[in-house]
């Protein structure tokens, strides 16, 4: 879209309506990738023309009919036109995504949050944390934006949560989230290449969505995904070079009967085939999603010499 498309553009569109179909139409001739809190072109129209426009997203006959002013036209055009031109996911446009039912401020410095562990979150983990006995103290491995830290904060309330990153940039994001959602005193950031950050500590639940992306799944990456920070994605051939570590070294920092919750997506396949003697819990998900396993700390121990046999 030039500029005097756009023009023209303002002159034949006029209402909320107009705009989201016109959106969505963009969208799929130019074959975007939706993955990033939304899955289909229309969600994505409706997703960033509300934002644009400081209105709700629930859609009502009133709300298409209502009429756009020209600085408002213009705003919701470059919204769009960024989205098709550059290829940018929405989140970075807005600025906001939506983890566990909460917002989160979000950048290229991290990932947009999508993670289907938001539903165990919501779930309060349940049936594998019991309600009579919710965790005292949480860490959120490799916490990026910190959503699963201060949505696990929020969810349980009790509870001490930590936020390990190796980014700085990351961190400095999720002490913007940890700010907004006024968890400063429950929620804790912290650098650390994995474990190396927190020596002796202890947690009743590690939760972890590390870098997983294998060498071929990242080489076939849709063009949105390389606004988001590569280090946050691929993690060797397999994809389990931070995976392996993790494995190895989640007892020593779990307290009895303290378990781990850890996504490795696509990389599934792999995990079967490094650790096939490992009966690995392979969780299911209502609203969708793979890949996420929970081990107790037992069978981490148990198995803890296979586990380090497998550490790059």
């Amino acid at each position: 879209m030039s500029e005097l498309n756009i023009t023209q553009i303002k002159e034949q569109l006029h209402n909320v309506g107009d705009y989201l179909r016109f959106a969505t139409s963009q969208f799929n001739q130019h074959e975007l990738y939706f993955g990033h809190g939304t899955d289909n072109a229309w969600d994505e129209a409706v997703a960033l023309v509300m934002f644009a426009l400081n209105l709700p997203t629930e859609l009502t006959d009133t709300v298409l009919a209502c009429r756009l002013l020209d600085d408002e036209k213009e705003t919701v055009l470059e919204f769009i036109q960024r989205r098709v031109k550059e290829g940018i996911p929405a989140a970075y446009i807005t600025h906001q995504a939506f983890f566990a039912g909460m917002p989160f401020y979000v950048d290229d410095r991290v990932l947009v949050p999508r993670s289907p562990i938001a539903e165990l979150i919501e779930n309060r983990f349940s049936p594998m944390i019991s309600e009579q006995n919710p965790p005292k103290r949480i860490l959120d491995l490799c916490t990026g934006s910190g959503c699963i830290a201060i949505a696990c904060a929020h969810y349980f309330p009790e509870a001490e949560v930590d936020a390990l990153d190796l980014s700085v940039d990351a961190l400095n994001v999720a002490q913007i989230n940890i700010e907004n959602h006024g968890l400063e005193e429950q929620v804790i950031p912290i650098q650390s290449d994995v474990f190396t950050g927190i020596a002796y500590l202890k947690y009743d639940l590690i939760v972890t969505n590390p870098p997983y992306v294998d060498q071929e799944d990242v080489d076939a990456l849709p063009n949105e995904f390389l606004h988001e920070p590569q280090m946050g994605l691929g993690c060797g051939d397999d994809g389990l070079d931070i995976v392996r570590k993790i494995l190895a070294q989640s007892a020593e920092h779990l307290n009895d009967n303290g378990i781990l919750i850890c996504e490795v997506g696509n990389s599934q396949i792999h995990v079967e085939s490094v650790y096939p003697e490992v009966p690995f819990t392979w969780l299911t998900f209502e609203r969708g999603g793979h890949g996420v396993f929970m081990l107790t700390k037992a069978q981490l121990e148990q198995y803890s010499a296979i586990f380090n046999e497998q550490v790059i």
